[in-house]
């Protein structure tokens, strides 16, 4: 994986620039698809750290996106974070049900977007990282 990469399924060049501005200054690298069929190529390619997707996206069928990602072996332990309009309840629920990370308004995607993208990356690397063991069984 390559810790820093970060897939951006969206087309829209508002959100684009938003995403870009908020995490290349952190270090991140973007990687953009901007296509249906980049969106599992890229994926494979690169294996990034977590995946941004609009579920509103004109160009992309989120749905379709989120099928390939997790319909994957290789693919689908990439966190995803999707952002929707609040008021439509029923991408939300499809989303959850297909296996995205975290979804959030596009409101609160934009103003938090360096925020949830180091929230799904940190609690994704928590789940591949075993327990440490109860203090008195430690090795010494």
């Amino acid at each position: 994986m390559t810790e820093k990469t970060i897939l951006v399924a969206v087309s829209d060049v508002f959100f684009y620039t938003k995403i870009r501005d908020a995490l290349l200054s952190k270090g991140y690298r973007l990687d953009r698809a901007r296509t249906q069929s980049e969106v599992s190529e890229k994926a494979a390619a690169v294996h990034p750290a977590a995946m941004i997707l609009n579920m509103n996206d004109a160009t992309l069928d989120a749905f379709q996106a989120l099928e390939q990602i997790k319909g994957s072996d290789r693919l689908k332990a990439i966190p995803i974070l999707a952002f929707a309009n609040h008021e439509e309840v029923e991408t939300w629920k499809r989303a959850k049900q297909l296996g995205v990370t975290k979804i959030v308004s596009r409101n609160e995607f934009s103003s938090r977007t360096r925020d949830l993208v180091e929230e799904v990356i940190s609690s994704h690397q928590t789940l591949l990282t075993p327990p440490s063991p109860p203090e008195g069984e430690r090795r010494r």
